[in-house]
């Protein structure tokens, strides 16, 4: 049972990955309940507040860690994967494509370009920035998460911390945005020199097995979403 949030890094850092928040039905989440129901005794709680406690606050606080990412890296939703299996994950989703190759072959479209485009140029920046920086209208909010999503599946960018909207006055206010910057700003260079070296096939190989060890029931059609994206 996971009782607090250094168990919670404890076992992450053992699986090597994680999907954030679901149930005992997902491929591979350290989860074991749903957002309301705990196991009996234990002492987690959503949403309470607590960062020892608190899942909702864990999510935050890995990224004040070295060796965490956490993004929507699995069917378009939160999860974690851990500095040791993401090469592993690079070499599986980029297949060995920098993001302008992948865009010149056309697997992505003018709107995730304007949100790489505003990255690499700005750093990293909260998602209400994203947006107007990269002049979204309000009627395109669906094409702007939709891209920003395709962004975090490829492993192109990553979250990498959180912030509040500032003031004229020079104040925050509101609930925390995620704060994204290009994946190279956030993991070394050893990471994706790692990841230069494995075959995509070999890659998915080991996250699959890794996957059955952690999860012996799982769908093959299913990890082979998980695995690609």
């Amino acid at each position: 049972m996971i009782r607090n949030y250094d168990d919670f890094v404890r076992e992450l850092l053992a699986a090597g990955f994680s999907q954030f928040g679901l149930g005992k039905d997902s491929v591979a989440s350290l989860f074991p309940y749903s957002w309301r129901d705990q196991p009996e005794g234990c002492p987690v709680e959503w949403h309470c507040g607590d960062p020892d406690r608190d899942p909702w606050a864990w999510r935050e606080r890995v990224l004040e860690r070295d060796d965490i990412a956490y993004s929507k890296v699995f069917f378009r939703k939160h999860g974690f994967i851990t500095r040791e299996w993401y090469p592993y994950f690079l070499a599986v989703r980029r297949q060995g494509r920098e993001f302008d190759d992948a865009y010149a072959d056309g697997i992505y479209s003018r709107a995730v370009l304007r949100i790489y485009e505003c990255l690499r140029q700005g750093g990293a920046l909260p998602v209400h920035d994203i947006k107007p920086m990269a002049e979204f209208r309000r009627d395109e909010k669906s094409s702007f998460e939709r891209a920003l999503a395709e962004l975090e599946m490829g492993l192109y960018i990553t979250v990498c911390g959180h912030a509040r909207k500032i003031s004229r006055a020079g104040e925050s206010y509101g609930w925390a945005s995620d704060v994204y910057c290009l994946t190279e700003e956030f993991w070394p260079e050893e990471v994706f020199e790692a990841a230069a070296l494995l075959e995509p096939e070999e890659a998915a190989a080991k996250i699959e097995e890794r996957v059955y060890e952690l999860n012996p029931g799982a769908q093959a059609k299913t990890v082979r979403k998980f695995i690609y994206g």
